[in-house]
């Protein structure tokens, strides 16, 4: 299952992030936790140094080498430089389940300790010096949307991904590559806005969305979320001693987080497992993007047809990772 954190800049989606993240962890599912944020800060966020957090291998730094992994023997991807973030999986690709060894797993992802010996880490990389004034942040995002787009997860299984904040996640495909997407919603007008601009995009698109409030300090901010979220709303956070401890850099035991909060995580994993995985939709959306893709940059910037890389025959999930 796949669930992405988004919402406005110092909502505390990272803080939600990496305490869903543990609340997984402490019943032993694996997880693959991924930064996807422009501010690299679920690393420490989960507890590691900065130093140790500052070297973990940013995915776009292996982007060739997870293109020709991927492709596998697909004939349709004739090689990794005419494979964009987008492209999707189809007969001869290769498919990736959560908790196995692979190219992009050994090469990415960081296996976390204690705790979180359930969980792995992996990060899109933050801008570089090179890339100020002339790149994208969502040119960093490409490889966590390949590695999404051909992940064939189960029940029990889970990606926590850490999105850029506010509706920018709505610049690339990979906002549709997730089971569940939950708003963390401050109870402000600001924090609110923000999410009402997501729901709407999301609707277009067939998104699942949720609200998860934060920051709440009494029943009139709950009131205040329920009035403008309806039943989006699942779940909130009130103030944490253990969170701030955290934010210090003490690491402590999760048993001390306060059990409303641990209440509120509850309620979200609840409703992240009671959304079905729609794998037909998944395949769709990612053709979708695709096509988007190819016709406003990707068939200028290859000299191909790009929509010959759609397989019309290909669903992924569970049956096709079996087929191939």
């Amino acid at each position: 299952m796949r669930i992405a954190l988004v919402g406005k800049g110092g909502s505390g989606k990272t803080t939600v992030s990496a305490l869903l993240i543990r609340h997984l962890a402490s019943s032993g599912h694996p997880v693959m936790a991924i930064d996807a944020d422009i501010n690299q800060h679920l690393g420490a966020a989960l507890g590691l140094p900065d130093e140790e957090a500052g070297a973990i291998p940013p995915m776009a730094k292996h982007l060739h080498a997870i293109k020709d992994y991927l492709r596998g023997r697909n004939p349709l991807v004739a090689s990794a430089e005419v494979m964009i973030k987008t492209t999707p999986p189809g007969r001869g690709s290769r498919l990736l389940r959560l908790n196995e060894d692979n190219i992009v797993h050994n090469l990415c992802a960081t296996r976390l300790d204690g705790e979180l010996a359930s969980v792995r880490l992996m990060v899109t990389g933050g801008f570089s010096e090179s890339d100020l004034g002339v790149s994208c942040y969502h040119s960093k995002t490409g490889a966590a949307e390949l590695y999404l787009n051909h992940l064939v997860d189960d029940q029990g299984e889970y990606v926590v991904v850490d999105m850029t904040a506010g509706t920018d996640a709505f610049a690339s495909g990979l906002f549709t590559r997730f089971d569940l997407t939950c708003l963390v919603v401050e109870p402000t007008r600001k924090s609110l806005s923000v999410y009402k601009q997501y729901s709407d995009y999301a609707r277009e698109y067939d998104v699942t969305i949720r609200v998860v409030g934060n920051k709440v300090t009494c029943a009139d901010d709950v009131s205040y979320l329920q009035e403008h979220a309806g039943t989006d709303l699942i779940a909130w956070l009130g103030a944490s001693s253990y969170v701030r401890a955290q934010e210090q850099g003490r690491d402590e035991d999760f048993a001390r987080l306060e059990s409303t909060n641990r209440a509120a995580l509850a309620r979200l994993h609840l409703e992240l497992d009671s959304v079905k995985q729609d794998w037909a939709k998944f395949t769709r959306q990612g053709a979708q993007f695709h096509l988007k893709n190819a016709v406003a940059w990707g068939n200028r910037a290859t000299g191909l047809d790009l929509a010959e890389q759609v397989d019309p025959y290909f669903v992924t999930g569970p049956e096709a990772f079996v087929a191939s």
